[in-house]
């Protein structure tokens, strides 16, 4: 039995998304019945659940129809397994079991494979948003400054009074434990740079299409954009911004270019290229 056996037995559903049919799987673990196999299953949600995740994501209870004979059919219960779901019904198997054993070693290898690919991808995505954010906050500053804003500091607090339900740039930076030095765009995943792009960018364009004019007005237009982003992402039943995770720094994880997102996509794609050749 090769590692790729267990590819052969992949399947995709209609959403593009690959799975495992227990039902499959079992009798290339070595079990001869598949109720034998569900102590396993069982043992691997447990898993699953103290891991923070939810069971019903990796094991999908599911029903299937199979011949038993003379063109007859009956329902049998069966799990679509994700792969993670799968990694860890190996990991609560008898690795004494030259077929647990196989099976620990890839779904290990390629669930770790499908994570790093996971976080590149986050990475790019920080990358491209966080010089977008550079791009836009100058153009930001530029409307602002037309617009009579004086004080452009006390300008940024009131959007992000607004997106952050009341917290000021310094009450942020203090969630997210950075030093001084440390800037709070260079710690936000792509979820939370999107939302503030998109303020500054409403922000921008209101001050403008509205000929907004004084320091006063502009703060309150600021405040108001910001506070109409967070009620598009709690009707959408995202997650508020100040309660996303903070990432680490995105400048000590790829060559970051102040000036352009080339050179640091760039180097994104070099370390996939590395990493799948």
């Amino acid at each position: 039995m090769t590692n790729n056996i267990f590819e052969q037995i992949k399947k995709v559903n209609e959403y593009g998304q690959e799975y495992w049919s227990a039902r499959d799987l079992y009798k290339l673990l070595g079990y001869t019945e598949y109720g034998k196999f569900l102590p396993s299953i069982e043992r691997a949600k447990e898993s699953c659940k103290n891991s923070g995740q939810n069971i019903d994501d990796h094991f999908a209870g599911v029903s299937d129809m199979v011949k038993i004979g003379s063109g007859a059919e009956r329902t049998v219960s069966d799990y679509s397994l994700s792969r993670y779901a799968c990694y860890l019904i190996a990991q609560n198997g008898d690795p004494r079991k030259e077929e647990i054993a196989i099976a620990q070693t890839y779904f290990a290898i390629q669930t770790r494979k499908q994570e790093v690919q996971q976080q590149l991808i986050e990475d790019n995505k920080r990358v491209h948003l966080r010089n977008e954010m550079k791009t836009h906050n100058k153009q930001l500053a530029q409307a602002a400054k037309e617009a009579g804003v004086i004080n452009y500091a006390n300008f940024q607090d009131f959007g992000y009074l607004g997106l952050y339900g009341g917290m000021r740039q310094r009450d942020i930076h203090a969630k997210k434990k950075l030093t001084k030095k440390e800037a709070i765009l260079d710690h936000m995943n792509s979820e939370e740079l999107a939302a503030n792009l998109f303020r500054a960018t409403q922000a921008e364009a209101k001050l403008k299409r509205e000929n907004i004019l004084g320091q006063s007005k502009a703060n309150q237009t600021h405040l108001d954009v910001g506070k109409k982003v967070r009620l598009t992402i709690k009707e959408l039943g995202g997650t508020m911004p100040e309660d996303l995770p903070t990432p680490d720094n995105i400048r000590t994880r790829f060559r970051f270019d102040s000036d352009s997102d080339s050179g640091s996509i760039w180097s994104v794609f070099q370390t996939l290229v590395r990493y799948n050749s």
